[in-house]
């Protein structure tokens, strides 16, 4: 997604024969560039971090859509053309920086339930995860159907990966009795429909706060109810 730098051949130890392609005064002038362009390599990478880092700030208190490459060069205090150094359009850049967060929160879940043996357990990392970038994430869960495709792509891989963990610790459960039998993806589902409808209303629900932090527990104890096999409500 990101595409590598394109380094010059002088630059390259497997491709020093391509110096008889240069003129003497070139091949003279060798000194030094070695170091010069990692320099200017790590500068481009750095520049491009910030880009990201920047449009992913914008993104999360104005929108997804909203954000205009302008209104990133100009936050960043770079040129507005070098946003189209590192991204052809504003499609990539919103890509990228969809790539780059939503695979933190995909990484920051795993750790969080990864050894969770529990339903509770883990979605209770789910909303830890979610409360960590929850401004921009609800952002994307807004947005989600107007995002370019490998955007969209990647919020559902973020999906997939706190799927799978729910997915091993529920059929525990269910096969100890301990919740309702019911499809996997339902079961998922049910809560991640919740989730999004306070994240995505967020304003209304918990305005000038954190929604997860405010409704989390609330949802979490409500949705463990309907879980349970004697379908009597309260806590698992």
């Amino acid at each position: 997604m990101f595409g590598a730098t394109r380094v010059s051949p002088w630059t390259s130890h497997t491709n020093r024969h391509r110096l008889s392609l240069y003129s003497l005064s070139e091949h003279s002038s060798r000194r030094g560039m070695d170091g010069q362009a990692g320099t200017r390599s790590e500068r481009k990478q750095q520049t491009r971090l910030l880009l990201i880092e920047t449009a992913h700030d914008l993104m999360a208190e104005r929108g997804i859509i909203a954000t205009r490459t302008i209104d990133v060069s100009e936050r960043a205090g770079v040129a507005h053309g070098t946003v189209f150094v590192h991204f052809a359009t504003r499609e990539d850049l919103i890509a990228a920086v969809v790539g780059v967060y939503a695979g933190r929160i995909a990484k920051r879940l795993h750790e969080l339930a990864g050894e969770e043996t529990t339903v509770r357990a883990v979605l209770t990392a789910h909303l830890a995860g979610l409360a960590e970038d929850e401004a921009f994430y609800s952002r994307l869960v807004m947005e989600g159907p107007l995002l370019p495709p490998y955007a969209r792509a990647t919020l559902l891989g973020m999906q997939s990966a706190i799927s799978a963990h729910l997915a091993e610790v529920a059929e525990q459960e269910m096969a100890a009795g301990e919740v309702r039998r019911m499809p996997i993806s339902l079961l998922f589902n049910t809560w991640l429909g919740l989730v999004h409808h306070y994240v995505g209303g967020r304003e209304l629900f918990a305005p000038g706060q954190s929604v997860v932090k405010r409704w989390g527990p609330t949802l979490l104890d409500h949705y463990l109810g309907l879980l349970r096999p004697d379908g009597q409500g309260g806590e698992v």
